[in-house]
């Protein structure tokens, strides 16, 4: 098939970097689904579920990245789901482990999780290609520190600044996303293990409600995924809360910081004051 005769986002083929791509890819979403089941498998296991034995485990473990693509589309045109039928494709490679994939879960036990490790997984490439923008971005201004050039304020010339030091307002800008991003990393948390409606009901089943077991198979399967934390509560999906709003609240703050001190630094108050007097209009972007 042609690839000029269906959709393809230019953010993928122009704009991102095959290792961004590679985390967004097929590939490493049902990987992520495998490596998920095997971590709830193993905590079901070290929790008493004696119909999984270290060899199913061991079994799963060996096909996490091997998937059988054309079982599981075959699968999905039958019945119509994408998570049920990759369960089916998984336990044709794994016979023994075939009746304990997915036990006790949900299909945003898979989907959610991995979209939350995902989400993980590029903001931490993002930080790292930030980090080092910013290290050439030092460099830069210190070699540049003496190198004279005009600031402008109400888009005339203001004041005499240096290279290095505009330098400096673009690497501050960097800093403040590299904040964000660092703030966004310490506050993701798992959806967890929390069953079909977030009621947790089918573990209480499976271990005869014995909670501190079903807190346990949790706190497992988080520290599997390398996580540390859980949402406390959820319905079947994760939460949707819109972080749009504290987004927008968050760059607002940097922008009026920003735009404050860039006018002062800029000689900007003096070059204000006298636009006023004079019945100047409004600003330009310098």
């Amino acid at each position: 098939m042609s690839q000029h005769d269906r959709y393809i986002s230019p953010f993928s083929t122009r704009y991102s970097s095959d290792e961004m791509q590679y985390i967004f890819s097929d590939d490493n979403k049902f990987r992520t689904w495998r490596r998920l089941w095997v971590a709830l498998a193993r905590a079901e296991m070290e929790q008493g579920l004696t119909n999984i034995t270290p060899e199913m485990v061991a079994e799963l473990e060996a096909h996490v990245d091997d998937i059988n693509y054309e079982v599981a589309i075959a699968r999905e045109k039958l019945v119509r789901h994408d998570v049920m039928s990759h369960v089916y494709a998984y336990g044709q490679q794994c016979p023994k482990a075939a009746g304990i994939i997915h036990l006790g879960a949900t299909s945003c036990y898979v989907g959610d999780n991995t979209d939350i490790i995902v989400m993980r997984q590029g903001l931490e490439l993002i930080r790292k290609k930030l980090i080092g923008v910013l290290a050439k971005l030092s460099r830069f201004a210190e070699e540049y520190k003496d190198m004279p050039c005009m600031a402008y304020t109400h888009c005339q010339p203001a004041q005499p600044t240096t290279v290095g030091k505009r330098a400096t307002l673009w690497a501050n800008e960097l800093v403040m996303d590299l904040q964000e991003i660092d703030h966004r990393l310490a506050t993701l948390q798992l959806r967890g293990v929390k069953g079909t409606t977030g009621t947790q009901a089918s573990f209480v089943e499976l271990f005869n409600g014995d909670s501190a077991k079903i807190k346990a198979v949790e706190a497992d399967v988080c520290a599997q995924m390398g996580f540390t934390k859980v949402v406390p509560v959820c319905g079947q999906t994760y939460s949707r809360t819109d972080c749009e709003a504290d987004s927008c609240t968050h760059r607002s703050s940097h922008s009026q910081a920003y735009g404050s001190s860039y006018r002062s630094t800029n000689g900007g108050s003096h070059r204000d004051a006298e636009a006023q007097r004079k019945g100047l209009g409004g600003r330009c972007a310098s």
